[in-house]
């Protein structure tokens, strides 16, 4: 995406009326690029490759912004790192490998139709959820390389 048209964030950004700064543009064209997950300090060091006077601290509250403004979903992954993914996505859940950190997106739909029959079992809509499984590999010599969006369906 050049750096001439705007990123996903930074139209979601002007639909709420958020003063857009240079860094703040910055910002959301490295958060909008990622496919991955980043947390704070991989975020910096993104966006210093395009602002070189981008401080860590500008990222930190640049990301809590977003955050606070629904336009980022903020991930916990238990390693201790805040993780950072656009909100409002295709829904999706994520199975982390706790050896290798790496992260893999899925969408079952089994598991979707068992928490809204749960949620209604229990007298609830199900109004959104959050999915985090961790787990190791079943053979110790699998591929633990960063890989394609799983789909269940």
């Amino acid at each position: 995406m050049g750096s001439d048209q705007a990123s996903r964030i930074e139209d979601l950004c002007h639909k709420q009326g958020m003063k857009m700064t240079g860094q703040r543009r910055v910002i959301a064209r490295v958060l909008s690029n990622a496919t991955d997950h980043p947390d704070v300090e991989e975020l910096h060091r993104r966006a210093v490759l395009e602002d070189p006077h981008i401080s860590i601290a500008t990222v930190y509250r640049t990301v809590r912004l977003f955050d606070e403004a629904g336009i980022l979903d903020r991930l916990d992954f238990g390693d201790g790192r805040a993780r950072y993914e656009e909100a409002g996505g295709d829904h999706h859940d994520h199975l982390i490998d706790v050896q290798s950190g790496r992260v893999i997106e899925f969408h079952n739909a089994a598991i979707e139709a068992l928490q809204e029959k749960i949620a209604a079992e229990n007298g609830f809509r199900l109004v959104g959820h959050k999915l985090e499984l961790f787990g190791v590999p079943l053979d110790a010599n699998a591929d633990t390389s960063p890989s394609e969006d799983a789909d269940g369906d």
